[in-house]
């Protein structure tokens, strides 16, 4: 399909004369266009949990979650994957973010790097990308040859492949195996697909590893209890977590965190089920990490 045929490159006919608009027009016209968004995501639903599903047992295999886009697309694939390690706790290789022109392509634009197929490829190879593994293809046109090869070699290598894009019957459509598309329609401006079509990606992008890591016992409830206590907020945020799952004071949480070694999931278990912090994170090992599993073995689950 070509560029001016696109969705996205459409022209809306709701800002065509946005250039005479006040600010509170521009605003206005805007939320409204964005008020779309949710229901574009949410007629994907079906596609997106079944997406879920496969990432999470890929990395439950042992496996990686890796992104690969180039431009918008490709930025917050990478931002949604330097995100799991503080909130879930995972090693920073289990979901990986790849984009077009490299980490230079995070600040500024890195002109062509999006139109080599073979990148894609070469990028791939170079993070020793295996069957094992689940690419998430990003490309909101469905058309950015960087995406498209390094989807193709996925598949090659015998990889499961998901596409993400914002275009119906686009290139990405044949290249994956699992296709999300949510059509956001026409942007604002023509083409500025780090609008809407951002907004969407963000949105899946979301639900994709946060889906993932509830299957893989990362919550308990919506509590996050396998976060990283990186800075004083998430310390904070840690201590709150074991007082309310255990009923101890904010100091004597804090203590206990401190003998569990920041582990939160350790720290209650420990304390719920009258163990040491060893034996807490051994019952853990063996039910995978899944706190609720450990709690009600004990029968102490809320």
């Amino acid at each position: 399909m070509t560029l001016e045929h696109l969705t996205t490159e459409s022209r809306n006919p709701a800002s065509a004369a946005m250039d005479t608009f006040s600010a509170a027009e521009i605003v206005k016209v805007m939320n409204d266009e964005d008020t779309r968004v949710a229901a574009a995501v949410a007629a994907e639903a079906g596609v997106i949990a079944q997406a879920i599903d496969v990432i999470a047992d890929a990395l439950r295999r042992g496996g990686r979650l890796v992104y690969l886009g180039a431009g918008t697309s490709g930025r917050l694939g990478v931002l949604d994957a330097s995100e799991c390690p503080p909130t879930f706790n995972t090693p920073p290789e289990m979901v990986v973010g790849l984009i077009a022109g490299g980490p230079g392509a995070l600040t500024r634009s890195i002109e062509g790097a999006e139109d080599m197929p073979e990148q894609g490829e070469h990028d791939l190879r170079e993070i020793r990308f295996s069957s094992k593994d689940v690419l998430v293809g990003l490309a909101t046109s469905g058309r950015t040859p960087y995406v498209l090869g390094g989807t193709r070699y996925a598949r090659r290598v015998g990889a499961f492949t998901i596409g993400l894009c914002c275009n119906p019957d686009s290139e990405l459509h044949s290249c994956a195996e699992l296709i999300v598309t949510p059509v956001v329609g026409p942007e604002v401006i023509s083409g500025s697909t780090r609008l809407k079509a951002g907004t969407a990606t963000k949105m899946v992008l979301n639900m994709l590893t946060t889906g993932a890591m509830v299957r893989l016992g990362k919550t308990y409830g919506n509590l996050m209890v396998d976060l990283r206590a990186t800075n004083s907020k998430l310390t904070t945020r840690s201590q709150r977590i074991v007082s309310e799952m255990t009923g101890l004071e904010t100091d004597a949480a804090s203590q206990l965190l401190v003998e569990s070694a920041g582990e939160v999931k350790t720290a209650i278990v420990a304390h719920c089920c009258s163990v040491s912090p060893e034996i807490a994170r051994e019952t853990l090992q063996r039910v995978e990490g899944q706190l609720r599993r450990a709690l009600e073995d004990e029968g102490t689950a809320q």
